[in-house]
């Protein structure tokens, strides 16, 4: 059970920031990560409370970017005094090295438990939800972008992160990300299906 006080802090300031990011990383994927990231816990003697809080402030830092925002994501939970209410300040420290230990594109295995914990609920591995996340991306911060250079500029994200040699990571053995990792490659070297895909979740994205 997450402390109380704690979960209503969060709520009130922290969750609140995601609602000003882009349609990939708003409220609806940082509790996606939260429930991940607490269900994956269950299976390690870790604090709840600490799981609860990176995943919290895991994407905070894209206030400031998208490029450093691991980065920032430390610095703001270094910089939230607030949180010295619940946690010692070497519980706060692993916090802040597990939110900058997140991001997908680290060469480097997160420090701690804490860090592979929180990285491997960010992945969410769904197909139709990352393609969307891809589109939804690219409609943000590309508007210029057509619809064939849109499918391009997807095609590659794909293939650099997702698929054979990608560099994305899993990093905990018992969650379901490497079944969904190997549903989503086969998509990917489906050029029929992912163009399909592509189509239909473009046009949605386009009305809304």
């Amino acid at each position: 059970m997450i402390n109380s006080e704690l979960k209503e802090y969060v709520e009130r300031e922290i969750l609140p920031r995601y609602d000003h990011f882009d349609t990939a990383h708003r409220r609806d994927h940082v509790e996606t990560v939260i429930e991940a990231a607490l269900r994956l816990a269950e299976g390690y003697d870790v604090d709840l409370d600490m799981v609860y809080t990176i995943a919290a402030y895991h994407d905070t830092g894209l206030a400031y970017g998208r490029e450093r925002h691991h980065n920032e994501s430390r610095r703001i939970i270094l910089e939230d005094r607030e949180l010295d209410r619940w946690f010692t300040r070497e519980q706060i420290a692993t916090m802040a090295d597990a939110a900058e230990d997140h991001r997908a594109s680290s060469k480097n295995e997160p420090r701690t438990i804490y860090g592979r914990i929180v990285a491997e609920a960010d992945r969410v591995i769904d197909s139709n939800t990352i393609i969307r996340r891809t589109i939804q991306y690219t409609l943000t911060h590309h508007p210029e972008l057509d619809r064939e250079e849109g499918y391009a500029r997807m095609v590659e994200h794909l293939r650099e992160k997702y698929d054979y040699g990608g560099y994305l990571k899993l990093w905990i053995e018992e969650s379901d990300n490497a079944k969904r990792l190997n549903e989503l490659r086969a998509i990917i070297a489906n050029k029929v299906r992912l163009r399909e895909l592509y189509d239909t979740i473009y046009d949605e994205e386009k009305t809304v």
